[in-house]
Order: structure tokens, then C-alpha cells, then sequence
């Protein structure tokens, strides 16, 4: 069983606010751009997403790692956040099908973080300041250097993240499956594959470069174009390729940055968000059918509503509690997009039905 060292840590954020703890997984110095996650349950899934790429966590439920980790839990091959802050953090775990404690889970995939923090006061500090970059560090214990050290970080805001966390190789999934589905892999959650396997279809994912006309050649029933991370507006390669997707009138589901690169597509404008959605209980209307529906969401970059001057995309979802747009589709076309996770993991299932609605779609 692992237990946790007793080195001090210290998370600073990039406008020199300082936080001191104690250290958690691996012994060392991490930095990105601070976002925090409400989500009760779930935390591997969370940190295995790889949308979160590029980001220090903070968890607001107050025990982390009581349940320990396992193989089955995860959306990735790897831990993906940068850095993890969390209030109590547990070493030991009580759950039969645990593979390890998550602590040793987070030192076998090299990751540093900080424990025993106010996490409320970091989220307060977040949610009136927006959204920053930020350090942690439990090798380098000099305030000065740190707070410098911060302040470096590169912002999120145009930088192209997806090529880094796709797979570089296609591969395929449950090929006795009736419908064909290409996915184009951005920084895609396992579970989406899953989502589309559990109702019949075989499914081909491929990287994130791939251009339409090579994904054609599958002759595949539908598109998927899956989460990821970084900002949108960097990844003009993406936006061509749905482009290329729409003009030959295929059946496209987007999801996440899946759905502001389908805006971009279709002549609208993303932007940065001041502090992001990220949790599991979002409510989300939807506009056709006049529900309402809780959603699990991540996402630090939105689309802008009144970008859509040209008249080629129908706002679909929209959000209950900023009124941000939440999903899309093309006027028109087969195509549309969410903005948030319908395959949740973790996360509420409300938003299921948006798979059987893209499966009706191809099999038309």
C-alpha cells in the first residue's frame, strides 16, 4: 500500500498567488493553465481524459484517491492533466477491483501535484480572476523562482494541443459491426468508441490529420469528429477537413472541440472562455424538443453566437446557466455537434440519445 511522503509542495498561479501543501505523486516541478472540475466521482476518468492535456486539476470533492485506480476506469492510455490539487488525499483505498492506490498510479505515470490546500479558496480565486497559468512544485521550493517560473508558462489561448495526445495510427474497433463509423481522433475519449460499438457499429479511428478524402476511401456510413484539447482557432488542418466532410454530404456527430470546429466550419467564431465548464452536472435545454438534460462538460474555449451572420448553422443546446451555446447543426445537412460529453465517463447518461439520433441518421 502506498503511502505519501511528507515533502512540502507549493502550487503558485500566475498572478503570484501562493498556496503552500504537501506533496502528492511523483516529486518534481509541473506547469499549465489552472481549471478546476465540481465532478463528485470519477476522478480517473477525469485525469485520463485527454482534453484536459496541458492542465493543472483541481479537485473540489474533498477526498481524492479513497478508491484507489484501475485499468477499467481509464479514457486513455495515460494520465493526461498536467498537475493535480486537491484538499484530502488519500494513500490507502478500499474497493475489491482497485488495480493500485492512486498515488502510485500517479507516480507510474510521472505526475506531480499538491494536496492539503484550500481548494475552495483556489476555485473562488479562479472564478473572479478567470482562468491562469500556474506552477507546481515540490523540488524547487523557492517562492521568487516560482512565481517567475509561472508567469513563463505559454498561454492556452493559440496553441494547437490535439497532435499531441491522437493516436498516430488508425485503428479499428468491433469489426462485425453493421454501420461504419469514421472517427476522427482529436484527443478522443475511449468511451465514445465504446458508445458507437454498443449499437452495432464498426468503427475506424483515425489521427487527427487525416483528410477526408483518405477517410473516404473506407467508404464509411458516418463521421465522428471527438473532444480534445487547446484552442480551436489553431487547428485550421481540422477545419478543412470537416469542410471537405460537408461539402460531400456525409452524416458527421461532433462532439466537444468536435463542435467548435464544426462552427469554425461553417464561418463561425470560437473564443476563451473566462474559467470553462468542467464537471458533471450542467444543465443543458434542448432547443428541437424543448428538454432539459444534465451533462458532464469540459471545455475551456466556446463558440460566439453572434458569429453566425452568414445563417449556416441552427443553434441546437444551449446552456441553463450562462446561456452559452451547447450544440449546433449545419442547415441543410446531416451534421451536427454538442458541446458537451454525451458519453459522459464519468458523468449522467442524460445525453445518450444523441448517439441513437446520429445511428437512425446513417441508417437512413
Amino acid at each position: 500500500m502506498s503511502v505519501i511522503n511528507t515533502q512540502k509542495a507549493y502550487l503558485i498561479l500566475q498572478d503570484g498567488t501562493v498556496f503552500k501543501g504537501n506533496a502528492i505523486g511523483k516529486i518534481g516541478t509541473t506547469t499549465g493553465e489552472i481549471a478546476f472540475n465540481t465532478g463528485m466521482t470519477g476522478y480517473q476518468e477525469v485525469f485520463t481524459d485527454p482534453s484536459y492535456f496541458g492542465q493543472i486539476l483541481v479537485m473540489t470533492t474533498d477526498h481524492i484517491g479513497n478508491y484507489g485506480a484501475s485499468n477499467l476506469d481509464s479514457e486513455s492510455d495515460s494520465i493526461k492533466i498536467s498537475g493535480l490539487v486537491c484538499k484530502k488525499y488519500s494513500p490507502t483505498f478500499s474497493r475489491n477491483m482497485a488495480d493500485s492506490s492512486l498515488n502510485d498510479y500517479l507516480i507510474d505515470n510521472g505526475l506531480t501535484g499538491i494536496s492539503d490546500v484550500d481548494t475552495r479558496q483556489i476555485v473562488r480565486h479562479i472564478r473572479d480572476k478567470g482562468a491562469m497559468n500556474c506552477v507546481i512544485s515540490s523540488e524547487v521550493l523557492d517562492v521568487e523562482k516560482l512565481t517567475s517560473m509561472a508567469k513563463e508558462v505559454p498561454s492556452m489561448e493559440g496553441m494547437e494541443l490535439s497532435s499531441k495526445v491522437w493516436h498516430t495510427k488508425s485503428y479499428e474497433e468491433n469489426p462485425d459491426g453493421n454501420i461504419k463509423v469514421a472517427l476522427l481522433d482529436l484527443g478522443s475519449k475511449d468511451n465514445i468508441a465504446k458508445c458507437l460499438t454498443e449499437r452495432g457499429c464498426h468503427v475506424k479511428v483515425y489521427p487527427g490529420d487525416t483528410s477526408y478524402a483518405e477517410m473516404k476511401t473506407w467508404n464509411p456510413d458516418g463521421f465522428m469528429i471527438s473532444n480534445g484539447p487547446g484552442d480551436p482557432a489553431a487547428m485550421p488542418y481540422a477545419v478543412k477537413t470537416l469542410q471537405d466532410i460537408i461539402a460531400g454530404d456525409e452524416k458527421m456527430f461532433g462532439i466537444c472541440l468536435g463542435s467548435q470546429i464544426l462552427a469554425q466550419a461553417v464561418g463561425m467564431k470560437t473564443f476563451k472562455m473566462h474559467h470553462g465548464h468542467r464537471g458533471q452536472n450542467h444543465p443543458v435545454k434542448n432547443l428541437l424538443t424543448g428538454k432539459s438534460e444534465i451533462t458532464s462538460q469540459n471545455h475551456g474555449f466556446a463558440i460566439d453566437p453572434d458569429s453566425n451572420s452568414a445563417g449556416n448553422a441552427e443553434i441546437t443546446h444551449l446552456n441553463l446557466n450562462d446561456n452559452t451555446v451547447e450544440g449546433i447543426r449545419v442547415k441543410g445537412k446531416d451534421a451536427f455537434a454538442v458541446q458537451y460529453h454525451p458519453e459522459a465517463s464519468p458523468g449522467p447518461h442524460d445525453s445518450r440519445y444523441l448517439f441513437d439520433d446520429f445511428v437512425s441518421m446513417m441508417k437512413k
